[in-house]
């Protein structure tokens, strides 16, 4: 009988790359292994084909000859790795699962060192308004690990190398079979590396790294506010066994002002105004982010009325229309009247004869407050 095309077993095209052969070959292993299907002579045939496909068309050379020559250009009893031809030369079930948790857990099966990517560190960075809504550029001093100059971030003393864990064999993880269920864990003896340092670094510890300061100048863009977040790619710790650096991420605060408060793009503040500029109007000097402004007041503007001054408040980093500044007018009551003051203030409410005219606020409120005790009758 003819055999199949290797491509035809595995369910792949012809360009198909080493990770599809590798995922084809796993998930028909899963399928038809032995130990999962007992007597079942038809499954461990396609084990044993998928075994063989996959044996050929994952080594290179291999692959080019059945490419150019088909099934005459490999050897079958040599590519099944054992005795016969498409034997699957001892391979437990425990093994292909095995090699699925290799991948997960980062243990794989070609030994040496694991490599791990380095912490991300956290900078909280207070601003003053002025600085979030224009944008600065600060220096800050971040604690970080890097590696170790003496040892080149080996942890091994200069002159001596690591050695292959004999716990693991070099795989950094260690396997415990229940059934045909195989569990993989990182290895107790060199925790995951692979390899184990008989003669430690003395400046790291055989750690690889060791703790130190930099100093970095980081860009914070015109509109940042509080609780946004800045990321520094690759300024975090430094990684294991020559493993990719983390991330620095700086946390923005803005710290409070002592005239405006922010809220989104718009800012507020509160305005002190006159009895007299209240009655019969007039105009303000007013702060802005960008200096000052004249805001006229109205004759009669009660306490707690809201102006608005488009376009003086923050453009969000995110970019859109820039926000308003709003003022809160609050009529101040005087103090430290003299007598003369106060008797020209009687002499001017004894000038109100219509209260209700001059004080309409006041009225519909005592209208109010008289209704609300006869419906209680207190």
């Amino acid at each position: 009988m003819a055999k199949r095309d290797y491509y035809e077993i595995l369910g792949v095209s012809r360009n198909a790359s080493k990770d599809e052969l590798k995922k084809a070959y796993r998930r028909l292993a899963m399928k038809y292994h032995p130990d999962r299907n007992q007597n079942d002579k038809e499954a461990e045939e396609k084990f044993k084909e998928a075994k063989e496909a996959y044996d050929v068309l994952s080594d290179e050379q291999k692959r080019a000859a059945y490419d150019q020559f088909g099934h005459a250009g490999v050897d079958p009893t040599a590519a099944a790795g054992g005795p016969g031809a498409g034997g699957f030369g001892g391979a437990s079930f425990s093994d292909v699962f095995g090699d699925i948790f290799g991948d997960i857990f980062g243990g794989g099966r070609g030994g040496g060192s694991r490599v791990n990517r380095g912490a991300d560190l956290r900078y909280n960075l207070d601003l003053t308004l002025e600085e979030a809504v224009s944008g600065t550029t600060v220096k800050i001093r971040v604690p970080t690990l890097v590696p170790c100059d003496t040892c080149g971030g080996s942890g091994a003393r200069k002159g001596s190398r690591p050695v292959k864990c004999s716990t693991c064999g070099g795989h950094g993880q260690v396997r415990m079979q229940q059934g045909f269920f195989s569990i993989q864990q990182t290895c107790p003896s060199c925790q995951g590396r692979g390899e184990v340092i008989s003669d430690p670094c003395p400046s790291c510890h055989g750690q690889g790294r060791v703790r130190d300061h930099k100093t970095l100048s980081a860009k914070i863009p015109a509109g940042v506010d509080t609780g946004d977040r800045i990321r520094l790619s690759g300024e975090g710790e430094s990684g294991e066994n020559g493993g990719p650096p983390g991330d620095l991420y700086i946390h923005i605060n803005v710290k409070p002002h002592p005239i405006f408060e922010r809220d989104g793009n718009n800012l507020y503040c509160e305005v002190p105004v006159s009895f007299v500029t209240a009655a019969l109007g007039g105009e303000l000097d007013v702060p802005t982010l960008d200096g000052r402004v004249k805001l006229k007041i109205p004759a009669e503007t009660q306490s707690g009325k809201m102006f608005r001054l488009r376009g003086k408040g923050v453009q969000s980093v995110r970019g859109g229309t820039v926000g308003d500044l709003f003022c809160r007018v609050v009529v101040e009551t005087p103090v430290n009247l003299t007598k003369r003051q106060k008797d020209l203030l009687r002499e001017f409410e004894a000038s109100m004869s219509n209260g209700e005219k001059h004080s309409p606020q006041t009225h519909s409120w005592l209208d109010k407050v008289k209704n609300f005790f006869e419906e209680m009758k207190f």
